[in-house]
């Protein structure tokens, strides 16, 4: 694995160190925030605090799930995604700031997760789309294997944040445990901002009537006579509506992935909780409630590289093709079984036995292979199947898969649908039919890689005349 990396463009290296501290402090924080509801913040509150923090903790999620489209439009049409990505930063630094000197006053605590969902949702877009464009035609063979070292640098900060920041909770307080994952933030800022002049830089676009946005009001409400595309050519050149079409086509592959997000981001909310009801005695450690989480990161540090070097290459050289398509399906069907698994455990926990907490780490195996499987291929494909001028905007429609996911479990928490064993039981069913869902719009699915098209030069941050021309 090691061996690959020297081959990968010099700027990459500053990017990958940016997300890995980046990710500490969002995860630093995000893990420990449900517990921190319920034992601290909420302490006030009437009825189910354990419900109103999951409430809580999922709106969050989906703020910094829809901040994307801000992040992708800033970055696409006016601030390019150099500087989208560094003045977002500096809010996300600010966010921190809130949390660790507002712990016990919900209005500043409420500002500082605002402020976080601005930052890191904004950036989300930006940063796996400005990796991607250190690429072209001549080294996009790289492009799969630096989204796996991209995606492992995320897992290493939150490996750390979730086996330490949880303890740091216990014996030292929110604003310490709060404050750490605010300095780690300041040190990615200060990380990305010191490879500024190696990035290659795609220059943002005027904004202009033929925009992604504008051929699909075209489309709908265009004067001319005929379907929907003859709508939208007659108003707009040729190369808008086929992008818009390239666009509308990836986003219907994305229909089903709301639901790989509703469960996988429980692990954070309602597995959490559920650990507070198991022993959480391991030899002679007592582990936090949350603390299991570093178990996910742990194993996709591990996997990543045994798929992307070992598995894929394997399968390849046999003539199987393990195509992205399938990989996302077949990671929705081990999402679902994940739940079967905790389900279990519930079931357990309601005939009056105390499991171990350890009783978790099977499913964490599950949905952890599920996660290798849908969000590391579903970046890599989001990428290479948006047009070269909506690759932004492309990257927030698979992160607002993530919005749509947390807004269903918001909205299952809020009309008090199921509750215990029978919820867990319902998210799997759930996203079993997801699964097949994506298998029968996958079949349908024509696959079109786009790439910048020549060697583009470090420094100033300028493109090829080829890959301005494009």
């Amino acid at each position: 694995m090691t061996d690959a990396a020297p081959r990968f463009p010099r700027q990459i290296r500053y990017i990958i160190g940016n997300e890995a501290a980046e990710r500490f402090s969002f995860y630093g924080m995000r893990n420990i925030l449900t517990v921190f509801l319920v034992d601290y913040l909420l302490t006030r509150h009437t009825g189910n605090r354990a419900d109103q923090a999951q409430a809580v903790f999922h709106t969050f999620v989906m703020g910094v799930y829809l901040f994307p489209l801000l992040g992708g439009v800033l970055a696409d049409w006016w601030w390019g995604k150099y500087r989208t990505v560094l003045w977002l930063s500096v809010l996300y630094v600010a966010g921190h700031a809130c949390l660790a000197y507002f712990e016990s006053s919900e209005r500043g605590f409420y500002t500082g997760l605002f402020l976080i969902a601005l930052g890191s949702g904004g950036i989300k877009p930006c940063v796996s789309a400005f990796v991607g464009d250190q690429f072209t035609v001549a080294n996009r063979a790289l492009v799969p294997k630096v989204f796996g070292w991209f995606y492992w640098s995320v897992n290493l900060g939150s490996f750390f944040a979730s086996a330490s920041i949880p303890k740091v909770l216990e014996h030292f307080g929110p604003r310490v445990a709060f404050g750490i994952p605010g300095v780690l933030m300041a040190i990615a800022t200060l990380i990305f901002w010191a490879g500024r002049n190696l990035y290659v830089r795609v220059p943002p676009q005027e904004p202009d009537r033929h925009a992604f946005l504008f051929v699909l009001l075209s489309g709908l409400f265009g004067k001319t006579p005929g379907g929907f595309w003859q709508r939208a050519r007659a108003e707009h050149p040729p190369e808008a509506v086929e992008g818009a079409r390239a666009v509308l086509g990836v986003a219907s592959i994305f229909t089903p992935i709301p639901l790989f997000w509703a469960c996988f981001d429980q692990k954070a909310s309602l597995w959490v909780l559920q650990a507070r009801n198991l022993d959480l005695q391991v030899g002679s450690l007592t582990l936090a409630p949350s603390q299991l989480q570093a178990v996910n990161p742990l194993l996709v540090m591990l996997l990543v590289p045994l798929v992307t070097y070992g598995l894929y290459p394997w399968l390849e050289r046999r003539g199987i093709r393990f195509s992205p398509l399938r990989r996302i399906g077949i990671g929705l069907v081990l999402t679902a079984t994940s739940f079967l698994g905790v389900a279990a455990i519930q079931q357990a926990l309601e005939s009056g036995s105390r499991p171990s907490v350890l009783w978790q780490v099977g499913p964490y195996v599950v949905l952890t292979l599920s996660e290798v499987l849908v969000s590391i291929t579903g970046l890599e494909f989001a990428y290479t199947q948006a047009p070269l001028r909506m690759k932004g905007t492309v990257m927030s429609l698979w992160l607002l898969t993530t919005f749509a996911g947390n807004f269903v479990v918001v909205l299952v928490k809020k009309l008090g649908l199921v509750h215990g064993t029978t919820e867990f039981l319902f998210w799997a069913g759930l996203t079993y039919f997801a699964a097949l869902c994506f298998a029968l719009i996958a079949r349908r699915y024509v696959v079109r890689d786009h790439f910048l098209p020549g060697a583009a030069a470090p420094g100033d941050g300028s493109l090829s005349p080829a890959a301005r021309l494009a």
